[in-house]
């Protein structure tokens, strides 16, 4: 038997995470790839796991340590079955993680109409009555609060004073529910707590407290917990919804030619492995639309004075999981074919169901795409990820007559559902990008123009 000293593997872009949770102890039994920490950055949490299997004989980490790539974990004593690797593989997402999406996050980050676990109200504008009440009374202040960096950004996003919340985690640590427990008891007119931060320009607004019921009397009910992806996505969905004026553009694309190219394509890539999908092809000719309006691949600054164009194309696409949506990016799809897309796309989306996507894998997308054709719907309106300030919904496509000038054609038509963010792009653009996309989608030729 022999000691391994297990460190943190690769965890992307980030210099330093902290630990949150420690799932092993001192004399446990852990498999090779088994969970032994939670490490959280203000974008994803991420369990890491051991390369080896073993009894573990030391921890080198306690809960609040900060970590990054090579930090020692724990000291375990392998056993004789365990192969010899040095290297430990990747941190994988927590079952629960979150993007970007959906589309916001797709998802992110982005791109998904879930509903946050705080909508009790629009909580980026204060209640007029909620703080009516607290300008009548001195709110409670509670120190120095300790939170996690994620905490402490989603808190920021919904203009809450840390400092104002008591928290319920172990010595005081301020947990995501008692940030959302403080923005209810704020909505509902709570005199303990502080003002939240107007984000919406000023705009007052008079609620009725959010109904509070004991559904049991009407019936039998269960109590189900939201994922850990659906209480960290919902606020994000929450504020970009509430925050950002959206409007949605609906556009129908011709793709009878394409979807036979690509049938024709899959016929002959069948011995590589490779096989395209529609989404593929949206992307790439998202991009020669992004690339015709770039404002669309935008995002506005902290003031909201100026717009930032990105002068890279990097496309997130929601994919499902049994926890939930995320929103793995292809990273520069302009420098890619179609082909090398799709092969990346299903790589990501395999990697998201099995929940081993890294931070880097949803982060830097530029324009989001949200996917729900093989699932049915004809239109719906896909949420923007901010900061982005636009996102792509795509519905089922369907055989419809068609006037060519002489008589109805059948015509295989997919919806497309454009929402875009009303500060940055006007009506006309928005209009006009949905038409343009829909004639390269229905003849992908115009990418060479």
């Amino acid at each position: 038997m022999s000691l391994i000293e297990i460190k943190v593997p690769d965890i992307g872009d980030f210099k330093e995470v902290e630990v949150i949770e420690i799932l092993v102890k001192v004399g446990d039994t852990v498999k090779a790839e088994q969970s032994l920490i939670t490490v959280e950055s203000d974008k994803a949490s991420m369990e890491i796991p051991s390369s080896h299997a073993g009894v573990i004989k030391e921890l080198k980490i306690k809960l609040g340590d900060k970590v990054a790539e090579g930090s020692l974990v724990l000291m375990l004593e392998a056993s004789a079955s365990t192969p010899a690797s040095t290297t430990a593989p990747a941190a994988a997402p927590a079952a629960a993680s979150a993007p970007a999406p959906a589309a916001s996050a797709p998802a992110p980050a982005a791109v998904v109409a879930a509903v946050a676990e705080v909508k009790a109200a629009p909580v980026s504008a204060p209640a007029s009555t909620a703080a009516a009440n607290m300008s009548a009374a001195a709110p409670v202040q509670h120190g120095k609060s300790h939170a996690s960096p994620s905490i402490r950004k989603f808190a920021r996003e919904l203009g809450v004073d840390l400092s104002q919340v008591q928290g319920s985690g172990p010595k005081g640590r301020v947990l995501i529910e008692d940030v959302q427990g403080f923005v209810k008891g704020v909505m509902r007119g709570g005199t303990s707590a502080s003002p939240i931060a107007n984000g919406a320009g000023g705009l007052g607004l008079s609620l009725l407290p959010w109904p509070s019921l004991d559904f049991s009397k009407f019936g039998s009910t269960e109590l189900l917990p939201l994922s850990r992806i659906k209480k960290i996505s919902g606020p994000n969905l929450h504020r970009n919804w509430v925050m950002i004026p959206h409007v949605t553009q609906f556009e129908e694309a011709d793709v009878t030619d394409l979807e036979e190219f690509r049938k024709q394509s899959n016929d002959a890539l069948a011995k590589s492995g490779v096989k395209l999908t529609m989404l593929a092809f949206v992307i790439k000719a998202s991009v020669a639309a992004l690339k015709k309006f770039p404002a669309f691949n935008a995002s506005l600054d902290a003031a909201g004075e100026n717009l930032i164009l990105k002068h890279y194309y990097h496309i997130g696409f929601a994919a499902d999981t049994p926890n939930g949506l995320v929103v793995p990016v292809i990273k520069n799809a302009d420098q890619k074919g179609i082909a090398e897309i799709a092969k990346e796309m299903a790589e990501l989306s395999a990697q998201a169901r099995e929940g081993k996507l890294k931070p880097a894998d949803m982060q830097g997308a530029s324009f989001t795409i949200s996917s729900l054709g093989g699932i049915g719907g004809t239109a719906f309106t896909p949420i923007i990820n901010a900061p982005e300030v636009a996102i792509l919904g795509l519905s089922k496509s369907s055989i419809k007559p068609l006037w060519d000038g002489k008589q109805f054609v059948p015509k295989l038509m997919m919806p497309l559902s454009l929402s875009y963010d009303h500060r940055v792009i006007d009506g006309a653009m928005g209009a006009r990008f949905a038409v343009y996309l829909a004639e390269v989608l229905a003849d992908m030729r115009r990418t060479l123009l």
